[in-house]
């Protein structure tokens, strides 16, 4: 992971992210923590995959390998 993007999720830790993954699925949850294979945890995550039913997930953790995009906060 370039020191760049590590830099950013540093700068992203407990605020909220979006995360879209293999599959469409998409998430919205406090960036808890991570490391260099990006695997995530994060903290009151919501599925919002569908907008219409949006689920309630908690604390979760995502396998780096199923990453497609994280978006940080704006700043």
């Amino acid at each position: 992971m370039s020191e760049m993007a590590t830099q950013i999720l540093e700068d992203s830790l407990g605020k909220i992210v979006l995360v879209r993954l293999r599959g469409g699925k998409k998430l919205r949850g406090k960036l808890k923590g991570f490391d260099q294979h990006l695997n995530l945890v994060l903290d009151e995550t919501d599925d919002i995959t569908d907008v219409e039913n949006v689920k309630k997930l908690g604390a979760i953790i995502v396998r780096g390998d199923n990453v497609v995009i994280i978006s940080p906060p704006p700043r």
